[in-house]
């Protein structure tokens, strides 16, 4: 899931994101809590009100395509509380939510699958951004 690109991350983001972390370290979900925790240790920390419009931050909504099948998909990356996949809403637990977080517009990643197989995901737009829309509080 990782990749040598570099990731971008508010530090309101990367705040609740370690609680998350911490929640859920002991837990069913530790294990990714700890590839979010990979994530995050590599990212570069920037204001809020300084992130780039293009970077999938916490509750934008962003758009991927799928490199091998040109298909695309929209999603809101949420915490895992608000998540529902029905809604289109993804948990930045869920092992594309992580993969998701502080990567830019043309970025793309491999994402890994149940028997070793990976897909190559990449990001196509950014249509909604809550710091670019001057909600940094959300």
């Amino acid at each position: 899931m990782t990749s040598e690109q570099s990731l971008i991350v508010t530090e309101t983001d990367l705040e609740r994101l370690r609680q998350v972390i911490d929640h859920h370290g002991g837990g069913r979900l530790a294990e990714l809590a700890d590839m979010l925790d990979a994530e995050l240790s590599r990212a570069k920390v920037v204001r809020s009100e300084t992130v780039p419009p293009s970077v999938v931050t916490m509750n934008s909504t962003v758009l991927f395509e799928d490199e091998q099948t040109g298909e695309q998909r929209q999603v809101t990356l949420v915490y895992p509380r608000d998540a529902n996949t029905d809604d289109g809403r993804i948990s930045v637990l869920a092992p594309i939510g992580s993969a998701l977080i502080g990567l830019s517009v043309g970025q793309s990643i491999a994402w890994p699958l149940p028997g070793g197989r990976t897909k190559r995901l990449r990001i196509v737009a950014v249509p909604y951004q809550p710091e670019a829309a001057g909600q940094f509080h959300i």
